[in-house]
């Protein structure tokens, strides 16, 4: 696909732009409103592409709930059936809020024995609206240091659960990777932070991160990948134990299997197997 029409929809996804006005240019770009038509399918969410099925043997689900900072929380919690004490990982969604894509990963991270919690972050507005563009614009309307400690507080609900070892991990996408990195920075209990193409943090507040971090990046993701050299770097003075990985000619979200214009799936399966790793490494 026109390099032009990926980088007009992250722009889309990401500025935001409003809807008619990405459409015009998506018009301009491809020739026709037909032409447009056929390629946006392929951009948008398709949840139905999902690769593991709605529940797998073996597995338990759940919607929980738990104190944030003046909201209730809730989220999306898999676990195995199995009881006994095992590591906690947090899923932090992208920037529609935890729509079905994202209840898939918690899945999979259940799957790999673990206590997986999809945190919705739109609870706070009561919740993720199944409109994409609704879902873009409730993300924008967050309150930042609120938000940080409703995530906070989802690992403290974790860590405190009668059947979690007490580790922890996260794992984030776009949006959802910037918070990962936040996490990182913010929690000193955290043991491994994943994030997939995300935004990183002030390079300041690096020195502050305890965790294991891994980091995904797109090789055609310009946007993301300028922040790479100052964090990288401050990982290195301060010491903290970190993998970087990038992925040369794939696109941000490659790692999204229901968006079919940027899915890659020999990408997508070798990032999710290092981050299963390192969870292995320090979550038990």
């Amino acid at each position: 696909m026109d390099q032009r029409i990926i980088n007009l929809f992250d722009e889309y996804t990401h500025k935001p732009l409003s809807r008619d006005v990405f459409l015009k240019r998506l018009v301009q770009l491809t020739g026709t409103m037909a032409a447009a038509m056929t390629i946006l399918p392929l951009l948008e969410s398709n949840y139905a592409q999902a690769a593991v099925p709605p529940l797998d043997p073996g597995l338990k689900e759940e919607e929980v709930t738990w104190p944030g900072d003046n909201v209730t929380m809730k989220g999306y919690l898999v676990r195995p059936e199995e009881d006994r004490k095992r590591g906690a990982v947090v899923v932090i969604h992208e920037n529609r809020g935890l729509t079905p894509h994202i209840k898939d990963v918690t899945r999979r991270a259940a799957k790999a024995g673990y206590i997986a919690l999809g945190v919705d972050a739109l609870s706070v507005f009561g919740g993720t609206p199944a409109n994409e563009d609704e879902g873009r614009t409730l993300i924008g309307k967050l309150d930042k240091a609120q938000n940080l400690q409703n995530y906070l507080k989802g690992l403290a609900y974790l860590r405190s659960r009668p059947d979690s070892n007490g580790k922890t991990g996260c794992v984030g996408f776009c949006w959802g990777g910037s918070m990962a990195n936040q996490l990182a920075v913010n929690d000193p209990l955290l043991n491994a932070a994943v994030a997939f193409y995300g935004g990183q943090p002030d390079a300041a507040d690096v020195p502050k991160i305890k965790a294991r971090v891994q980091l995904h990046y797109a090789g055609q993701d310009e946007r993301i990948n300028a922040g790479i050299p100052a964090y990288e770097a401050a990982l290195k003075a301060a010491g903290v134990k970190y993998e970087l990985f990038m992925y040369e000619g794939m696109q941000h979200a490659f790692h999204n299997d229901s968006s079919a214009a940027r899915y890659n799936a020999e990408a997508a399966k070798l990032a999710w197997g290092r981050t299963l790793e390192l969870f292995k490494e320090t979550l038990g």
